[in-house]
């Protein structure tokens, strides 16, 4: 009766162990929770979010990169063989953003064999695979299926490195995730946050919301830095740029439905 009574025991014991399993498959929170991270309530609308377009306009040390770091790991454990791609307007941003992941990685108990760990990337034993690319555009080519795309310091990624892997998530139907702090009002990133209508999933985070950044650190910031970087940088306001000549608005005024194109075709 004892070693019948012990087997039962060993018998839920398991079960509880693939119902914790399961449940951490389908609920990025407590696997969140379970890498040792515990999200603030912007981030606990992001983890619980299907949306295949995300865009995190959050203001620095908010916890964008953390919360994308945790999103990247969790596609790539769950499916076996899915590619996430981190992607950076400079491979500094890629490395440091996929160092985030491989230290979740870590805290789970998993350890990386040396032949599938990389500097930008790494290969799990379920086939996954997470890279962290080069921000040109001579050098992301060639990937495809990518199941979920970050696009790390959107503002500043150029756009023919965006419009280079976009079409990466055409056969797959993968996600993306777009994150940074605004840079001005140029580029994709503000394209996609100001004109992108419902294609879109916003977030916006001032680092005034973020719980781990006081009144009294901000406001040294405040005197420190002139206005218009501390607005974009803490604020997340899309402010003029200093090498721009004309404001946005100014272009925008200047455009007109009513006058013709001028035919510049020059004759010789």
């Amino acid at each position: 009766m004892k070693t019948t009574a012990l087997l039962r025991e060993i018998e839920k014991l398991e079960a509880s162990r693939k119902a914790s399993r399961a449940q951490i498959a389908s609920d990025r929170v407590a696997f969140a929770r379970l890498v040792g991270i515990e999200p603030d309530e912007w981030q606990l609308r992001l983890l619980r979010s299907y949306a295949p377009r995300i865009l995190l306009n959050c203001g620095r040390q908010t916890g964008k990169s953390t919360a994308a770091a945790v999103l990247a790991l969790h596609a790539a454990l769950v499916r076996e063989g899915a590619l996430v791609l981190i992607l950076g307007p400079a491979e500094r941003q890629g490395k440091e953003l996929f160092s985030k992941v491989a230290a979740f990685y870590r805290t789970l108990g998993y350890v990386i064999p040396t032949d599938s760990y990389r500097k930008l990337g790494m290969e799990l034993k379920n086939g996954s695979r997470i890279e962290a690319l080069p921000g040109t555009e001579k050098t992301v080519r060639g990937f495809s299926s990518v199941d979920l795309l970050i696009v790390d310091e959107a503002s500043r990624v150029s756009d023919e490195l965006y419009h280079a892997v976009r079409p990466m998530l055409a056969v797959s139907g993968g996600r993306l995730l777009m994150l940074s702090s605004p840079f001005g009002k140029r580029g994709e990133f503000y394209e996609a946050w100001e004109n992108g209508g419902n294609d879109w999933e916003r977030y916006e985070v001032p680092a005034s919301q973020c719980p781990r950044i006081s009144e009294e650190f901000l406001a040294s910031e405040r005197r420190a830095m002139p206005e218009r970087v501390f607005r974009q940088e803490f604020q997340c306001e899309f402010t003029e740029t200093d090498d721009q000549v004309f404001t946005h608005e100014l272009v925008l005024g200047a455009l007109s439905d009513e006058v013709a194109p001028l035919d510049l075709e020059w004759s010789w």
